[in-house]
Order: C-alpha cells, then sequence, then structure tokens
C-alpha cells in the first residue's frame, strides 16, 4: 500500500489546524503555549483514512513568520500539499513564501484549500477565488484545483477528502529502498519506554532490534520498538510517520535535525556542494561568502555560501555554489536545501545537493565548475564514474558511493559492473567493494615515472630506488595495500621492474664510465686481496687517488651488485671472503656446538675490529645466534 504524507502550507490563522481537526478528529496543537496563544507553534501530527482505503499521516506546520523554520523542518517527506488560503484574508505574505518553500524542497502535488468561506458572501468568495487562481499561475499548483470549505460548518468537507484521495491515487509509489535515513523532528521521552524521536522516513526501512546510529554525533544503540500512527509495527519504511524508541540514550544527547540512520552508512561533512537558485521574489543579490541560514531536513545551520564562479548572484539565477557550515550535516545527493537570511528573516532561495561531501574548493578554478556540471548529470554510470575521478587516491567504498550518488544497490552495481568492464575504474579491495579510478593509475604512472627518471639522474650507479622510499613520496596514498597494488600494475604494464628491496624504470640499465670501470675493478682488486682485514670506506679514497663521492657510487653499485658486501655502515667485505667465513663458521659449529670470540678470531685471523662486525653480521643473517660470551648455529642455518 502507498506511504504518502499530506502536508499543511499557508499564512497564520487561515484555519489550517482547524481544518485537519476537521477531517482526522486530531487537534495537532498540543502545547499549552499553542492552546493559550490559539496559534500553531510547533509541527503537529495526525492521520486520515480516505474513501479508497489509504491511510496517510499528516504534517501540520505553523504559519507565523516566526516558525517558518519549523515549517521548512515538517515539510521534509511531505507527497501532498494542501495550500490554504482563508477566504476572508486571501493570499498572504505566508502564503507566498510557504509556496516558494515547497517549490524549493521540490514538492510538486498539491492543491489549494480556502477555507472560512462561511465568513463571506458569495461575491467576496468569488474574487479571492480569482485572486488564488492568479496567484498560482507559474507555480506548481497552476493547474490544481481550489477546494472551498468551512471547518465550522463542515461545507467542502467532503469535497477536501475526495479530492485529497484523487491526488494520493495519483501519486507514484515510492519503494521501500535506499539508505535507511529518519530525519528527526521531535525528542522525547515517556516513562517505560525511554527516549522518542519521530520523523518522516525519507528512504529505506527499518526493523525492530536493528542497529542505528545518531548523526553526526556518532551515537549508536539498538531500535526498541517502531509506531506508525500510533501503532505498534515491527517495521516501517519510506514515507511513513515514524516514532521509534530505544533505551541507553539520553533525550538530551539527541536534537531536532538530527538524523538516524545505520552506522556507517552516512558521511557527516562541514561542506556540502550545491545547485543554488536565488528567488526572484529576492530582495538582493546573494554575494560570495553572505552568512545564511541552511534549512535541510529537519535541520537549521548556520552557513556561508561559496560562489564558486562569480562575485554575486542575482534574483532568479541558479548557480554552483559550496556551503561551509558551522556544524556538521549528513545529507545525501539530490537532497533539497532551502536558504534564509539572518536579519531580516526571509527565504532567499535553495536548490538540491550536489555532493554531500565534498574537498574545500578553491574559486574560479574551471575544473571545478565543469566537475559540478557533470555532478548534475544523472546518468548512474557518468555520476558514479565522476565521483571516483574526483576522489584521486581516495578509495571510495560501496556505501560511500552510495551516499555520494544516491543510486539504489542494484543501480550501482549495475555501474560499476559497466565501469569495470570498460576499464574506466578500478577495484582495489573486494570485501568491501573499494575503487578508484584509472586515471588515479594514469597520474601514478606518471609521478612514478618522473620520480624514478630523478633518482637514476641523481644515483646513476645505484640499481634503483629502495621502495620505502619511493612510498614515501606519495602521502596520499593512505594505504600500503593500495601502493602495491599500483606498483603491480605498473610491473605487469613493464613500466617498471622491482628486485627484492627497490624499483627501477623498466629501461634503466647502469652504465659506468670508463674510469668508474676502472675504478670498480681497482676496489674489487683491493678487497679480494685484503680478504677478512679490508680498509674502512674513509680510507678507501687514499688509497684508490679518488673522489670521495665516487668511490662510494661505485662501492654501494657494487653492493647492489651482490660482488660486495655491507657488514656495517662503514666496513664492507669481499662477497668471496664472507661466502668463505660463512662456511667455515658453519662447519665449525655443526662439529662443535659453539664457538668463542677468541676461537672465532683465530679463524678469520683477524682484530676485533673486524670480527666484532662480522659476529653481529652472522647473527643478523640469522647464521648464527649469541647464547652469552659464545655463539651457537641457528636450526635454520644448520639445515642449509
Amino acid at each position: 500500500m502507498k506511504q504518502i504524507i499530506l502536508g499543511t502550507a499557508g499564512h497564520i490563522d487561515h484555519g489550517k489546524t482547524s481544518l485537519i481537526k476537521a477531517v482526522s478528529g486530531t487537534d495537532t496543537d498540543r502545547l499549552k503555549e499553542e492552546k493559550r496563544r490559539g496559534i500553531t507553534i510547533e509541527l503537529g501530527f495526525a492521520s486520515i483514512d480516505l474513501p479508497s482505503g489509504l491511510h496517510i499521516g499528516v504534517v501540520d506546520v505553523p504559519g507565523h513568520e516566526k516558525f517558518v523554520k519549523n515549517m521548512v523542518a515538517g515539510a521534509t517527506g511531505i507527497d501532498v500539499v494542501a495550500v490554504v488560503v482563508a477566504a476572508d484574508e486571501g493570499v498572504m505574505p505566508q502564503t507566498r513564501e510557504h509556496m516558494e518553500i515547497c517549490s524549493l524542497l521540490g514538492i510538486r502535488y498539491g492543491f489549494v484549500v480556502l477555507t472560512k468561506i462561511d465568513t463571506v458572501d458569495d461575491e467576496l468568495l468569488e474574487l479571492v477565488t480569482e485572486d488564488v487562481s492568479d496567484f498560482m499561475k507559474g507555480t506548481f499548483l497552476e493547474d490544481s484545483p481550489i477546494v472551498p470549505v468551512s471547518s465550522v460548518t463542515a461545507q467542502g468537507l467532503d469535497e477536501f477528502i475526495n479530492t485529497l484521495d484523487r491526488y494520493c491515487a495519483a501519486l507514484p509509489e515510492r519503494p521501500p529502498i535506499g539508505i535507511f535515513r529518519l530525519p528527526i523532528d521531535r525528542v522525547f521521552s515517556m516513562k517505560g519506554f525511554g527516549t522518542v524521536v519521530t520523523g518522516t522516513l525519507v528512504s529505506g526501512r527499518i526493523n525492530t532490534g536493528e542497529p542505528v546510529m545518531v548523526y553526526p554525533s556518532g551515537i549508536t544503540t539498538k531500535i526498541r520498538g517502531i509506531q506508525v500512527h500510533d501503532r505498534p509495527v515491527e517495521s516501517s519504511e519510506t514515507g511513513l510517520r515514524t516514532a521509534i524508541n530505544f533505551q541507553g540514550v539520553d533525550k538530551h544527547a539527541i536534537n531536532r535535525g538530527d538524523v538516524l540512520a545505520r552506522p556507517d552508512t552516512l558521511i557527516p561533512a562541514y561542506m556540502v556542494d550545491l545547485e543554488l537558485q536565488l528567488l526572484e521574489s529576492a530582495e538582493r543579490p546573494l554575494k560570495n561568502r553572505d552568512r545564511v541560514r541552511f534549512h535541510i531536513g529537519t535541520s537549521q545551520v548556520p552557513c556561508n555560501i561559496i560562489l564558486l564562479d562569480r562575485e554575486v548572484l542575482e534574483p532568479g539565477e541558479t548557480a554552483p555554489a559550496q556551503a561551509r557550515l558551522k556544524r556538521p550535516l549528513a545529507c545525501v545527493r539530490d537532497d533539497r536545501f532551502v536558504i534564509r537570511s539572518y536579519s531580516p528573516v526571509r527565504t532567499l532561495g535553495g536548490g538540491r545537493i550536489l555532493n554531500p561531501a565534498p574537498p574545500k574548493h578553491r574559486r574560479f578554478r574551471s575544473e571545478t565548475t565543469e566537475q559540478l556540471t557533470r555532478l548534475l548529470d544523472p546518468d548512474p554510470e557518468t555520476l558514479t564514474a565522476e565521483h571516483i575521478a574526483m576522489a584521486g587516491y581516495k578509495e571510495l567504498s560501496f556505501s560511500e558511493l552510495k551516499v555520494l550518488t544516491n543510486l539504489t544497490d542494484k543501480a550501482l552495481d549495475a555501474a560499476l559492473s559497466k565501469l569495470l568492464s570498460k576499464r574506466t575504474v578500478i577495484q582495489t579491495e573486494r570485501s568491501e567493494k573499494r575503487y578508484v579510478h584509472y586515471l588515479a593509475l594514469d597520474d601514478f604512472r606518471a609521478a612514478v615515472t618522473e620520480k624514478l627518471s630523478a633518482y637514476h639522474g641523481a644515483n646513476p650507479l645505484k640499481e634503483g630506488m629502495p621502495k620505502g622510499e619511493l612510498r614515501s613520496k606519495f602521502p596520499e596514498i593512505k594505504t600500503s595495500r593500495l601502493f602495491n597494488q599500483l606498483i603491480n600494475m605498473l610491473d605487469r604494464e613493464e613500466v617498471i621492474a622491482r628486485s627484492d628491496d627497490s624499483i627501477r624504470l623498466a629501461g634503466h640499465r647502469i652504465t659506468l664510465q670508463t674510469d668508474q670501470s676502472d675504478l670498480k675493478e681497482k676496489i674489487l682488486s683491493l678487497y679480494a686481496e685484503k680478504g677478512l682485514q679490508p680498509p674502512y670506506l674513509k680510507e678507501l679514497p687514499g688509497l684508490l687517488n679518488a673522489k670521495p663521492a665516487v668511490v662510494k657510487n661505485v662501492l654501494m653499485h657494487l653492493v647492489d651488485e651482490g660482488s660486495i658486501v655491507k657488514v656495517k655502515e662503514e666496513l664492507f667485505f669481499h662477497a668471496d671472503a664472507i661466502r668463505d667465513l660463512k662456511a667455515r663458521l658453519v662447519d665449525f659449529l655443526s662439529e662443535n656446538g659453539e664457538i668463542t670470540p677468541a676461537r672465532f678470531k683465530e679463524m678469520t685471523k683477524a682484530s676485533r675490529k673486524y670480527t666484532i662486525p662480522l659476529f653481529e653480521y652472522f647473527d643478523a643473517e640469522n647464521i648464527t645466534i649469541r647464547v652469552g660470551d659464545v655463539r651457537k648455529l641457528r636450526k635454520k642455518a644448520a639445515g642449509r
């Protein structure tokens, strides 16, 4: 069965609450202050049974200009609106403002109810009807009926119900899909129940016993019970006025404007990208960085509007913008919003969310406005690809993409499948379904090529850059998993080549100059001659009559090549000498079980300045293990 919410709109004291009471039997003015003053201050709620069998929810909103913020909160989730105009007053300021708000919030179905017809004669009623008809021209109510009623005499109430029933029958049904979201419009506590929140369930479905999170605070709890139209139910879905109670959360920790959703399904953010329309009726242009009241869902947040492609937005114009908020909001793409000025408080404009969690934009950047223009495209594939591309190296998960695109699971899966088959995006993680754009791989390929080219130029005798050093040059890549995955792709493309601990460009080859080749042979010859008592690095330039930097570069090239072994920072040995000593050491330990420093010194025929570093080297290589003052053979080495 369809789930439909009727909302009222109109000027103060035009009979909205009396009308709802007359057709539903419920007085939606529940506060003592409302009874005393005779005006609606807070949102009121009721339900109506229609002749067709539909049971619809009703949100009655205040008409006073001081309570327009409450009206905006109540308009969230409305399917059809009854714009109430009193026959004895006609169209008034709040009539116009409420109509503008309904239009900005995307409400497209409704009709006018002309109330208090018992207070005017037929001639005045005809004049007021013409005035209302003129007022409706150019609005979403232009072709809608005008239903005259009297809540006192009941005249026209049957026609109101029948008109409402026809409208509800014609409304498209809203499937209970999407992210479960309940913008909270009331919070209270009931004895025996705990904290209770109410709101119109704008998307998704929820069941008793499920975990939920309050956004943006992040408070988590579990649903104890659900009521719809004052009746306990096991679940609620899109379009229903819903009350949810849970224990363990104090009512003071939750506020109107918070959103109830499942844990980790929304993204609280201090900025949102907008398609912003300034009303033609706005009294002045909107300037860059103007401070406004930002109304979305049931929330009102102060913010500054950043105009991205201009200094001033003129009445009637639409432009891309970014709202920078004083506190975070959790919304999704295509959510509707309204902005109102501070003083005097008037509705300025509104529009829809293009990106609910964007980065901070710099103004007058063509790429930014082009990106936002592409986000206007409703095509799921285009929308999904654009968000993944904008994220760069930040992998977007399936759940994040649901918020950013507001697509159903089925539509998002289909879009991702097409993008993967076209090699537009890369799936980087399977369990959480995370994605990056191939543009990120292109950027990575170009950056790695540039950085390795520079490294090879500065270190011509090194085989490649240490992997850890290359990783450190990409701090924007937050996980080593993604870095390794991108490196593997470049390896498969033969852009790079890898050794155990270094990375080089695939075409890089070490080419020694003539003097370097001569120096290489001299170093090898010297270390082969000296065996286990080689010179320290600082001694080499004098022995070889060469520059220290050149000597070190050639020596490290020999280390990379494997001809020379680095034992400690200044101490190097010929690889043959190390291999020979290792074989003799393993044989000795296999036969004798342990070796003392004195016996090792005798084996090497070298002084302590060599034997101690050699002992430590073999320990580090897992050949030996120190036990007290002796070394023993590690079991792993014994089996070699």
